[in-house]
């Protein structure tokens, strides 16, 4: 149940539902909101930077370091190419993440939402800009209930437009991924970039002024998916940012001098309620909305000094010391537990797999097509003839010559459209995917060795340079034997 009394203005109703209640979360100090700080200073350094950084892969190769080069069909990360036809590689990191999620959230509940989830980060950026701008939480609520001027129109102009500077440098920073980054960026300035490229600048600038600067804690509440999940996620050792109600109640206001005989630590001052990004209450315990950052923590500890109380009113813990029949002696947190074990062995399986499969990554990607109509065709002299069509992709930086042969079809002649003969060269470019029609005829004398209508064989592709064979399993199409 969320509490929003004393720090939110309601907004009206709207057809039998209430408006959003603005939340206007005040600055808090401390470790962790240093520690939120650095994270957004590390994770925004990164995607802003990230598309400038160069590496040399050679002549005739992007230099870009990060490129997500979908007009080429390839992905660059560093030392790494990806192909379009090894996505699959793609889909292990994001398994990876998901299970590296999973774990994370038993060990330590929805730390990433707080800390270092996109809308978090730039959350965290659209409000400090916004104190800049209007002031902290009070002189931001004394704005908004002020009638319309001068002063509170620049305030909120200046805001919006910044907020709007930061959408745009996101967006800006974001079609940079996918096209060299300074070739891009003098187009934008000069206005013959790709429309496509000014296009998805406009989205993005939109989406992140509305999503970091307008909808705020609405994305994490209803828009999210996530809070529903980490329920499943948590167990009775999953350390959460809670509120020590052993400790706290009965609770109340407390004058310098008064006894604490008989009297929570909490002096009911609603500091955690006013810092909460989310404008929830830790007091009423667990609860969706929560994102963990643990700024309640760092508002809590700081009363705590002031009154003379021991810190950690409000701190990281988990159920069973929250639950426990006393409280003199803490349950030792449990990190290695089923759970957890479950999760990392899981990741352990999913990077051997992905790593297995990149270790026996070949250079030279095949793909043979067989003809599908007519699936064979029976030559005046008896014999029988297959179309394909063979696909050759050399992944290496230099130009490759092959050989193409059969191997387990007796007989067979072999023949390539345009390449003339018998064992002609095929040469292939770097970086790139060369077609080829072939057909294999099996003379009316060998017929008879065909298999039925279907007789497995294999092409092998030779690369003499590099001693190198690569197999590809087809099959020979004919009439059924009688």
């Amino acid at each position: 149940m969320m509490n929003r009394t004393t720090e939110v203005d309601a907004g009206p109703s709207v057809g039998g539902y209430a408006g959003r209640q603005k939340i206007y979360p005040k600055l808090a100090h401390g470790n962790f909101r240093k520690l939120k700080w650095a994270v957004m200073i590390a994770t925004l350094g990164v995607y802003y930077l990230l598309p400038w950084l160069r590496w040399d892969r050679g002549p005739n190769l992007p230099d870009q370091a990060f490129l997500l080069d979908f007009a080429n069909q390839r992905l660059f990360f560093g030392p790494i190419e990806i192909w379009a036809q090894e996505l699959y590689y793609i889909t292990g990191i994001l398994i990876l993440s998901a299970l590296g999620l999973f774990l994370v959230t038993a060990l330590a509940g929805r730390v990433w939402c707080g800390y270092a989830c996109p809308q978090t980060v730039w959350t965290d950026l659209m409000i400090a800009v916004e104190r800049i701008w209007q002031g902290d939480r009070n002189a931001r609520m004394r704005l908004d209930n002020a009638r319309w001027s001068f002063n509170k129109i620049w305030r909120k102009a200046g805001t919006h437009a910044t907020w709007l500077l930061i959408g745009l440098a996101t967006g800006g920073a974001l079609v940079f991924y996918f096209r060299d980054a300074p070739t891009l960026a003098h187009e934008l300035l000069t206005g013959d970039a790709p429309t496509v490229a000014y296009v998805f600048l406009g989205v993005f600038t939109v989406s992140t002024y509305l999503l970091g600067g307008i909808a705020r804690e609405q994305v994490c509440i209803y828009m999210c998916p996530w809070p529903r999940i980490q329920g499943a996620m948590f167990d009775a050792d999953s350390l959460l940012v809670s509120y020590r109600d052993w400790r706290g109640e009965p609770r109340g206001p407390h004058k310098k001098g008064q006894s604490w005989e008989g009297h929570g630590d909490c002096v009911d001052c609603t500091a955690c309620v006013t810092v909460c990004p989310m404008g929830i209450d830790i007091r009423d315990g667990a609860q969706l909305e929560c994102i963990q950052c643990a700024l309640c923590i760092d508002a809590c500890d700081e009363i705590m000094d002031r009154v003379g109380r021991p810190r950690g009113l409000i701190a990281y813990d988990t159920f069973k010391n929250l639950e426990a029949s006393t409280h003199a002696e803490r349950v030792p947190i449990r990190l290695i537990r089923p759970r957890t074990m479950v999760y990392t062995a899981l990741i352990a399986l999913v990077s051997g797999v992905i790593m297995f499969a990149w270790s026996n990554r070949s250079d030279l990607d095949v793909n043979i097509l067989h003809d599908r109509n007519p699936m064979f065709v029976q030559l005046s002299d008896g014999s029988l003839r297959n179309g394909y069509v063979v696909k050759l992709m050399n992944k290496e930086h230099d130009p490759r010559r092959l050989h193409l042969e059969l191997s387990g079809l007796d007989g067979a002649q072999l023949q390539i459209v345009g390449l003339p003969g018998e064992r002609p060269t095929i040469e292939v470019v770097p970086d790139n995917l060369r077609a080829l029609k072939v057909f294999v005829t099996v003379p009316a004398a060998s017929r008879a060795k065909l298999s039925g209508s279907a007789t497995p064989f294999r092409f092998a592709i030779i690369d003499p340079a590099a001693s190198e064979t690569v197999y590809h399993d087809a099959t020979f199409r004919g009439p059924a034997n009688e």
